[in-house]
């Protein structure tokens, strides 16, 4: 990667801190995950009811809930932003599971070895460290534990994508998160080479990638609040921000009907600390 890309890269630090601005709307606005992964945590990596978890970047619970009621229990679960972090506790408390939510970085928070049955990543694992991350991930699974991260990831590199062609002069010049990968490759999450090589090296077994292609439509107002949880947009002068919003609405609605059809695709990876370990 070159200084240039650097200079124009959100840094994790900054970046673990911009999702917060706007918790209800975050918590409304992000889509669901596919009932394929969760089959697959159950199906794949054995969840089921009592099965110790760890969650990793667990922001407002979108994957929590669903982990909850498909038995994570205990459930620990780390988000280095306060606000969502107080969300996550208010979701929570509502259920019969015990769950332990902390504010922290993953790298810097102390958690036992040989803990956890399951670990999990839902759209934050590029907010850490790999070559930090996945080694604290396998010392605190058990020996055959199963770690599985998975990201949905706005457009579909494999389908045409007007509404990021129609406003991409707009978002090109913004400062990108992790989740776009390296300059001259695939988005992080898509990056399936370097991902799986990052998982061999760290010495997990059986990995895995799958994909699940799916589409979802927008509205212009839907829109509006959807692109003001990304943190290239977070991170911009108030004013600044506004505008930027206000236009990405107005090319959904003058453009596109008032209806934005974006072709998803979530990106999946499964794998195991080894059993005699």
């Amino acid at each position: 990667m070159s200084s240039t890309d650097d200079e124009q890269r959100i840094s994790r630090t900054e970046g673990r801190g911009l999702f917060g601005l706007d918790v209800p709307g975050y918590d409304s606005i992000r889509p669901e995950y596919p009932a394929a992964v969760y089959e697959r945590l159950q199906e794949v990596c054995g969840l089921a009811s009592g099965t110790w978890t760890l969650e990793i970047g667990a922001g407002s619970g979108l994957a929590t809930r669903e982990l909850i009621a498909l038995g994570a229990n205990p459930l620990v679960a780390i988000e280095p932003d306060q606000a969502l972090a107080d969300q996550l506790r208010h979701v929570v408390n509502s259920t019969d599971a015990r769950v332990d939510v902390h504010v922290a970085s993953f790298e810097e928070f102390m958690l036992p070895d040989h803990t956890f049955d399951l670990a999990v990543a839902a759209t934050s694992f590029h907010w850490v460290d790999p070559s930090v991350g996945l080694a604290k991930v396998r010392s605190v699974l058990r020996p055959a534990g199963a770690w599985a991260m998975w990201w949905n990831v706005f457009g579909d590199p494999d389908r045409d994508d007007p509404f990021h062609d129609a406003t991409h002069g707009l978002m090109a010049p913004l400062h990108q998160s992790p989740s776009a990968g390296e300059s001259g490759k695939p988005p992080y999450s898509l990056d399936t080479e370097t991902r799986m090589g990052e998982l061999s090296a760290a010495g997990f077994e059986r990995i895995d990638h799958r994909l699940m292609r799916w589409s979802v439509v927008y509205g212009p107002d839907e829109i509006r609040a959807l692109y003001g949880t990304f943190s290239s947009v977070n991170r911009l002068p108030g004013t600044e921000r506004e505008d930027l919003l206000d236009a990405l609405s107005e090319i959904a609605k003058n453009q596109f009907g008032g209806a934005v059809d974006r072709h998803m695709v979530t990106s999946m990876y499964t794998s195991f600390r080894p059993p005699l370990d």
